[in-house]
């Protein structure tokens, strides 16, 4: 398991800082090079930078102060919720835990930029074979990482065995897909995409039945946290909601976004779905996401709490 700043339409995926996803490269379609997709990860989880920064100031609320000395965050990407993590824990050591090396390197870079390289550390591991090499926690945050691995009930019972007693557990998963458009975009038929969330989601199906021990588990994530013996203690959603018109980095991200889509998504699509997407993408058409000036972000994630008593 990678993790990744990611936002993606299906199943909520947002930025972890997320590592948002979406499809990928290789003949299954289903796997995912996080070191290629780094500057988009970087891109997305910038972008909804101010939802993670509130998501972390409330978990800051859960816990006495001063009361966590260790966080890890799984599946950390390019390290931008690390960084947000350090600062909203500032008597804390964050641990950016990866399987990816090109993004904990980006990680370590984005701390010591901000002046946390002293709070800040790296890990590489591949869960779940690695849980033993990541230490005990007082804080173990996991955005869109979990479920990268196939048995997600052991995962949680792993995470559980991490947490010092009264440690804290927050799962990002869920929320709400990304929307960019009106439902009529003047763009090939309208909802394009809800059509796009329904050949994600239906990717992220063959992605997690492809993973190793898969196993099929309702997302009820309360009752998967009670089941490892942790003490649910809380949910919320967060938005992110950036009106047209959009800034220009923000505009980027969202072309870089549906490129990304447009590469891993383009066989699933219906032949009017493609060509509308290749006129989004296209500089030249007034319609383009370059162009038009009705384009905006909005999306939530969901952010399930638990804790070890």
């Amino acid at each position: 398991m990678s993790a990744h700043e990611h936002s993606g339409h299906g199943h909520g995926h947002g930025t972890h800082g997320g590592k948002g996803h979406g499809p990928g490269h290789g003949h299954d379609h289903t796997h995912l090079d996080w070191a290629e997709m780094a500057p988009l990860l970087t891109r997305q989880a910038e972008t909804q930078s101010p939802l993670y920064a509130e998501a972390a100031a409330w978990l800051a609320s859960l816990v006495p102060a001063g009361s966590v000395r260790r966080v890890l965050d799984v599946g950390s990407g390019p390290g931008v919720v690390t960084a947000l993590l350090a600062e909203a824990f500032p008597e804390a050591e964050v641990v950016a835990v990866d399987a990816t090396p090109e993004l904990l390197a980006l990680a370590r870079e984005r701390a010591a930029a901000r002046g946390l390289g002293d709070r800040v550390a790296t890990l590489r591991a591949e869960l779940p074979g690695d849980f033993d090499s990541l230490g005990t926690a007082d804080l173990v945050w996991a955005s869109n990482s979990l479920h990268h691995i196939g048995d997600q009930r052991a995962a949680l019972a792993s995470f559980a065995e991490l947490l010092n007693p009264g440690g804290l557990i927050a799962l990002a998963e869920g929320g709400l897909p990304q929307r960019h458009l009106p439902w009529n975009a003047g763009v090939g038929r309208p909802g394009l995409e809800a059509r796009i969330d329904a050949v994600n989601a239906e990717w992220f199906g063959e992605m997690r039945a492809s993973l190793p021990d898969s196993k099929e588990e309702i997302d009820d994530w309360a009752a998967l946290l009670a089941d490892a013996g942790l003490t649910p203690s809380g949910t919320r959603s967060f938005l992110s909601d950036i009106p047209a018109p959009l800034p220009d980095p923000v505009r980027e991200q969202i072309v870089a976004h549906y490129e990304r889509l447009r590469e891993g998504l383009a066989e699933r699509l219906a032949d009017d779905d493609r060509a509308a997407v290749e006129r989004l993408l296209d500089p030249a058409d007034p319609l383009s996401f370059h162009r038009r000036p009705d384009a905006y972000l909005l999306t939530a994630r969901t952010v399930h709490t638990a804790r070890k008593v």
